[in-house]
């Protein structure tokens, strides 16, 4: 069904600026050149009706509904397909056309199954409106050959697709294929048998589909439709927010009904996605209703007692008294406090206020120093900014595309999409990754190189890349000269050209040839606009910040920085990443990256907050849990991150964490972290909240309340209440004072108001008196810093060795369809798609370990060892393992070790080496992992069996837990499943899934 919130125009705009002037039914317009006669009519507020063609998509004019008459040309050509001309005259709404177009409905509606009163698409089908436009209420051709009683296709789990109701229009098709490139859909047949068939079979669930929803929302009926919908009906009101996963931030509107969320529909001028969305954004938003949702207060006496039920004035006085009581006993640098890229930017703001105002220290630290702080660093010493400088946009006048540690068609699906129509649009396509991911090879889309490397030789291989351009004198002397520090030019060019650095010398470092490091080197400083994204493949290393500073001189050195479709842009893995740097959530720097040792912006903060500021950097989180472990460090506020699943060395964090004498945990669900918790403090989703994210490409965007908050109370006004009951008062009537604070504080958002973001859809900053409407492309006419610098980037291979007893290197990642670690999007029908961590494996490596693909595997390390089924594929080289981490049962960060770059302490997530062994069974009754997390796995999967039995058949139900516990099943989750408390029809299912998986 189409999303009504806008008008659709039929076809997508002319980017030409100059202007034609037409008369339609005799109304004078004037549209671009290029524009369409049914996108001018449209402008001219005239409606002609159309099935085929929608603003979204190229038009392909096959319904013909759309047809007018022009005056001296012959026939009656479709308006979606006619450009306008100077002096055109067009009549949309003659008798004859009007005659022809209840020709082509009747034709249509002899085939299509009317039960409009019953259909879910009932008033927002395009047909159902043509009808009525035209004048259509019966038709005059006998019932005789039809598709109305088509099987519904039900296989997927968020949308419904019944052919019966598809009038062959192809919109599914082209959006499949032009905005989503995966070319999940064909037509089969020709004539009357024509069809749309998704896959081999027909079936959704098994085709290419990756439930973007491009096709459904695209659909002008009801023969795609979101099951939600068909559940509950419509909404009747829509409400603007942002999307909470990646950070590409992708636009939406709510669709709600009184108090419940019935769909989430991508916003067509959301300049980050454009009306498009990933199957995370648009469907994995169910978690918010999950039967685990904790969503009252909780303290405890000791992480083994029970849960207790508290009220909100208990809670926030337990936690400011203990706080308290702890610093009079141990000091007032015993405590702190860790913000979350996943919360607004007024949250992340407040709670290091209070760090710094109630605690009265900076032991402040966030979870995007724990993926990105390389690029903030590298970044802004490099360009003088700690962001990206181009918008996603920006790509598609790219010429030369490269894509260094990051599987953005998984990690960042929407901006993924927007990359591969401009391959296909004829850029050239650079690849660098240990893995062969879907950009780099797939049916569809082909990397013109890819430099499959070892992990950990980023440098190396980025180094070699400027030998070449440098040796080769293809650099941009001009820009160079104009742009760049000379004097560590110079020294950085000196180093570069020695023979370390060379393609030859690499080779045996990287793995890669010294042909396709030339080729890629060429075919970069070559480019008339080449461009550079990269994700954690380059920060997650214990040369993360090096790998940065190399991108940045590859940059400069090809004058690839300042200009449409060129830049240097990481892409962060969290939706709030980059907001929560902006925000000062580090213990070094206060908001705007503003060290807290320079006394002018201490003297800023201390005059605006009425409180001294320490003038030492406060502690980093790996700093928390050592002093933890040696008994300095006993209380933490953690917001919105699972230390436990996320950090490395999860044994070493737990140890942290029994060695506090109280844990605060903010989040929403009963995650790993809160295992070791002394309190729990209930969440609001990102429906229930106010403020703003600001995403990868520094877009700033408005989301606003969509339902009242389930525990009742903001998350920001638990930080006041906090630091009011510890001494020093914060008091805010919304999120918006907290905003007009920020913006006053922070340089780059002087200018963001919410009343400019509402006006324009999101902001970039800067925004300021120099820049009053934000800055989609950084260091136009210079670097923020005067000149850019260059860094000496050599080589320091990592501490983590591979060895006869760990051979392998193990490297991390995600998957499409779970998110992070799994805390939400495992609460959703995204389990459907993706059950369980995967080990990726070379079949040369598995023929020597007897690993056959499907089996269970031990993969250990040095730390210890974890559980996990094997893949076999080629996608990693030999010598190379890959294993997501979406799931608490897997535990793969027991694996990873606590090595960190040299720069910024953000951990090495992407070199740990291991061996793996199959095994005859997956867990073991002497198995401590499973024993430790048998609760939380059973918390987890009460709400996954709630979920299916709230959609599924009982049969269905009991599958999805058999198919779950049958890889581990033993005694003791049985006796903790007989535990499980809902209502007697569930229990049921429950039981009777224990007697299956018994006799297994």
């Amino acid at each position: 069904m189409i999303c009504r919130i806008f008008d659709d125009f039929g076809t997508p705009p002319s980017n030409s600026e100059k202007l034609i002037t037409v008369e339609i039914d005799g109304k004078e317009v004037s549209v671009p050149e290029k524009t369409s006669v049914l996108r001018a009519a449209k402008m001219a507020g005239i409606d002609i009706p159309k099935l085929c063609s929608t603003d979204t998509l190229k038009p392909v004019g096959s319904c013909r509904l759309c047809i007018v008459e022009i005056e001296g040309k012959k026939g009656y050509p479709t308006a979606c397909t006619t450009p306008v001309e100077e002096g055109m005259k067009v009549k949309t709404n003659s008798e004859k056309i009007q005659k022809l177009r209840r020709g082509i409905l009747e034709l249509y509606i002899s085939d299509h199954a009317l039960r409009c009163g019953i259909c879910p698409a009932n008033g927002s089908c395009e047909l159902q409106r043509a009808l009525s436009l035209v004048g259509v209420r019966e038709f005059k051709y006998k019932k005789g050959l039809n598709h109305c009683d088509l099987p519904v296709d039900n296989s997927n789990p968020y949308f419904v697709f019944d052919p019966s109701k598809c009038i062959m229009c192809y919109r599914c098709v082209e959006a499949c294929n032009e905005i989503q490139g995966t070319y999940a859909l064909a037509v089969e047949g020709r004539g009357f048998n024509s069809k749309i068939k998704p896959g081999i079979d027909g079936l959704f669930i098994n085709s290419e589909c990756v439930s973007c929803g491009a096709c459904v929302i695209n659909c002008p009926t009801g023969a795609l439709v979101e099951k939600k919908v068909v559940e509950h009906g419509r909404g009747n009101r829509f409400v603007k927010t942002v999307c909470p996963y990646c950070g590409v931030g992708c636009s939406f509107y709510a669709e709600v009904s009184g108090n419940n969320v019935i769909r989430m529909i991508p916003d067509k001028k959301g300049k980050a996605n454009q009306g498009h969305a990933c199957i995370k954004g648009r469907f994995a938003w169910y978690y918010i209703y999950s039967k685990g949702r904790i969503t009252k207060p909780m303290i405890r006496k000791g992480i083994n007692e029970p849960w207790r039920e508290c009220t909100w004035e208990e809670v926030i006085n337990f936690v400011a008294n203990k706080f308290k009581s702890i610093q009079e006993k141990y000091g007032r640098y015993s405590i702190g406090a860790v913000t979350s890229s996943r919360c607004t930017n007024e949250e992340t703001y407040l709670l290091q206020k209070l760090v710094r105002t109630a605690f009265r220290n900076n032991n402040v630290d966030n979870c995007a120093r724990v993926c990105h702080a390389p690029t903030g660093y590298g970044l802004k010493t490099a360009f003088g900014t700690s962001a990206g400088t181009n918008e996603f946009n920006s790509v598609l006048k790219s010429d030369v595309i490269m894509i260094i540690g990051a599987n953005i068609t998984e990690g960042h699906p929407v901006f993924g999409s927007l990359v591969k129509r401009r391959v296909r649009d004829g850029a050239k396509l650079i690849v660098i990754d240990p893995r062969k991911i879907e950009i780099s090879d797939s049916p569809h889309v082909k990397a013109d190189i890819h430099l499959q490397l070892r992990p950990g030789s980023n440098v190396p291989l980025l180094n070699a890349m400027a030998h070449v351009i440098i040796s080769e004198n293809l650099e941009d002397e001009e820009f160079i000269k104009s742009r760049c520090d000379l004097e560590t030019y110079e020294r950085w060019k000196e180093f570069i050209l020695k023979e370390e650095n060379s393609p030859e010398y690499v080779e045996k470092i990287t793995g890669v040839l010294a042909s396709q490091i030339k080729e890629a080197a060429r075919l970069y400083a070559k480019a008339e606009k080449g461009s550079i994204y990269y994700g954690l493949g380059i920060t997650e290393h214990t040369q993360g910040t090096t790998a940065v500073y190399a991108l940045a001189n590859l940059a400069m050195i090809t004058g690839n920085v300042g200009r449409e479709g060129t830049g240097v842009n990481p892409l962060r893995g969290q939706n709030n990443v980059q907001g929560s740097n902006d925000m000062g959530s580090f213990p070094h720097d206060l908001s705007g990256y503003r060290h807290v040792s320079d006394q002018a912006t201490r003297k800023l903060f201390e005059e605006a907050w009425n409180v001294d500021i320490d003038p030492e950097p406060g502690l980093r989180i790996q700093d928390m849990l050592q002093l933890a472990i040696d008994g300095k460090f006993k209380g933490i506020y953690l917001h919105g991150f699972d230390l436990v699943q996320s950090l490395t060395d999860t044994n070493y964090v737990i140890e942290a964490l029994k060695s506090m004498e109280l844990v605060v945990v903010h989040d929403l669900f009963l995650n790993e972290t809160a295992k070791y918790a002394h309190v729990f403090i209930p969440g609001c989703s990102f429906l229930e909240k106010e403020g703003t994210f600001t995403n990868a490409e520094r877009r700033v965007q408005l989301l606003k309340k969509v339902i009242k908050p389930m525990c009742d109370k903001q998350e920001w006004e638990v930080f006041c209440e906090i630091a009011r009951v510890m001494g020093y008062d914060i008091s805010y009537q919304n999120s918006q004072e907290i905003m007009e604070e920020i913006s006053k504080l922070t340089l780059t958002y002087n200018g963001i108001t919410y009343e400019k973001l509402e006006k324009f859809g999101g902001i970039q900053w800067p925004c300021n008196e120099n820049a009053p409407y934000g800055t989609p492309t950084l260091h136009k006419d210079g670097f923020l810093i005067g000149k850019g610098k260059f860094f000496i980037t050599g080589y320091i291979p990592s501490k983590e060795k591979i060895s006869s007893n760990y051979p392998l290197i193990l490297t991390t990642g995600r998957n499409l369809f779970q998110y992070n670690v799994g805390t939400n999007t495992r609460r959703t029908f995204n389990i459907n798609f993706y059950k369980e961590d995967i080990l990726e494996i070379n079949p040369m490596d598995a023929k020597a370990k007897n690993i056959k693909d499907g089996d269970y595997v031990r993969l250990k390390g040095e730390n210890g060892s974890i559980v996990i089924k094997a893949k076999i594929t080629e996608r990693v080289s030999p010598g190379v393992v890959f294993s997501t981490f979406h799931f608490p049962e897997t535990k793969t960060n027991v694996l990873t070790k606590n090595n960190f770059d040299w720069a910024t302490l953000c951990p090495e997530y992407k070199f740990t080496a291991v061996d793996v062994e199959p095994i005859e069974k997956p867990i073991s009754e002497s198995e401590p992992e499973l024993k430790e997390s048998g609760e939380n796995i059973i918390i987890d999967m009460a709400n996954r069996i709630g979920l299916f039995f709230e959609f599924y058949e009982k049969e269905d139900s009991i599958k999805a837990i058999v198919d779950h516990f049958k890889k581990f099943w033993h005694p003791l989750l049985r006796e903790k499943l007989k535990q499980f408390k809902d209502d007697k029809a569930l229990l049921q299912i429950v039981k009777e899934a224990i007697e299956i998986l018994d006799s297994n």
